[in-house]
């Protein structure tokens, strides 16, 4: 549906995977995008700068080089901008590489969490909605994965950075009233997805016959939520604010929601697969086998992943339902034509 009236969103990570994705959508809606992302080089930037290349020309669409950690930048954007509505997508990605570089999921996943909570506070937004993570489930063992649920276990410090940005976006709604909602992605996948995860590394590796590294030996299950799913979730939440839920009972607290304006949500395929079924998929649709280099578990990583989406559906009316053979064929067809297979 075409709005009404234009309203002015900010995304931040707009060069990103996810972010890209939902500028796109929201451009097409009506909706005046500004977004914003530093450009680092975490993966190659290049694909970065042809996402955007695809967004340009829209003329409700502006592209700004910004790094969210950077305080004085961004009161000045907010300032100047007015937005109605903010999706915090801009984050240092990657669990591993949390266990090499700490210190820049903490200026970025943390530093500049805050500095859009600032800015949304003093600037009248009406919405805030952030990305948190599957990863913040951790030890949790109690499948599927509920947002009633304790996640107060984290295996890696990425995952801790995006509990953080929880409890710190609650606080702001439970002091200054702003609306926030927190939304947990479970294994994101798809045309223009992150090179450093692993659909990406598996085909390529396998369209060049070399051996893909299978961690704990491919027994691990990952609820795997195509592209399209993700947003389309992200897309139904930004106008649903959320409201203080008269029934939530501080004697037994509620953590998918608050006295507050705040929700959790997860936004999950809602049927985890085996890693080794994942692969086979990938070599049915490339006709090619992988040659698998069967590697132990890796610090930071967990077993299993499976989302409960029950608030989803019940709040957006929507489940995401795309089949990983639909989803690889998609990114199969888009990898061969972006890189010329």
């Amino acid at each position: 549906m075409i709005l009404q009236d234009k309203k002015k969103i900010l995304v931040t990570g707009g060069a990103g995977f996810i972010g890209f994705h939902l500028c796109k959508k929201l451009i097409s809606h009506g909706f005046d995008v500004v977004t914003v992302d530093n450009l680092n080089d975490y993966y190659d930037v290049q694909i970065k700068h042809d996402r955007l290349k695809l967004l340009y020309g829209a003329g409700n669409f502006k592209f700004l080089e910004m790094n969210i950690a950077d305080k004085d930048t961004m009161e000045a954007l907010f300032a100047e901008e007015k937005f109605d509505f903010a999706v915090n997508l801009a984050a240092q990605a990657g669990v591993r590489y949390s266990i090499e570089n700490p210190h820049v999921y903490v200026e970025s996943n943390i530093s500049g969490f805050m500095n859009m909570l600032e800015g949304c506070r003093h600037n009248k937004v009406k919405h805030l909605i952030f990305a948190s993570s599957s990863s913040v489930y951790g030890a949790n063992a109690n499948m599927p994965f509920s947002v009633r649920q304790n996640v107060d276990h984290p295996v890696s410090l990425y995952a801790a950075t995006k509990k953080s940005n929880e409890l710190i976006a609650h606080s702001y709604s439970s002091l200054y009233g702003l609306p926030c909602t927190g939304l947990r992605f479970f294994t994101v996948y798809g045309p223009w997805g992150r090179p450093d995860m692993a659909l990406f590394l598996f085909i390529k590796a396998i369209l060049e016959d070399r051996p893909i590294d299978v961690f704990n030996e491919g027994n691990m299950k990952r609820d795997f939520t195509y592209i399209d799913d993700i947003v389309e979730g992200v897309f139904r939440l930004i106008e649903r604010v959320p409201v203080p839920n008269p029934q939530w009972d501080a004697k037994y607290p509620d953590s998918a929601s608050s006295y507050a304006p705040y929700r959790l949500y997860n936004i999950g395929n809602n049927h985890p697969v085996d890693l080794i079924k994942f692969i086979e998929i990938i070599e049915d649709i490339l006709g090619k086998k992988a040659k698998k280099n069967l590697l132990p578990m890796q610090p930071g990583d967990v077993a299993d992943t499976y989302a409960d989406i029950e608030e989803l559906v019940r709040d957006t009316g929507f489940t995401p339902s795309t089949t990983l053979e639909t989803g690889i064929g998609n990114f199969v067809a888009w990898y061969k034509e972006y890189y010329k297979v």
